[in-house]
């Protein structure tokens, strides 16, 4: 379960984050690809975008269920 205490820095605020337990394993990026990038140094994923619309909601939702690792965080309706 993701770790709102340990959200990675880039993600921008929001209902959903990546924390630092991602391994980077691109489900989330090719999942919802509107709303999860890339941080290309370290090797991780995070929101650059919180989703703006139901398509895109159901598409975090969806990355955040198939998360192999549970990094992608859900903090509520905000």
């Amino acid at each position: 379960m993701a770790d709102k205490e340990d959200k990675n820095e880039e993600n921008v605020g929001g209902k959903f984050y990546v924390d630092s337990q991602c391994i980077d394993c691109d489900l989330c990026r090719e999942t919802a690809p509107s709303n999860f990038t890339r941080e290309d140094d370290e090797g991780y994923s995070f929101v650059f975008k919180q989703p703006e619309n139901d398509e895109e909601h159901a598409q975090c939702l969806e990355a955040m269920e198939g998360c192999p690792v549970e990094a992608i965080g859900d903090d509520g309706d905000k």
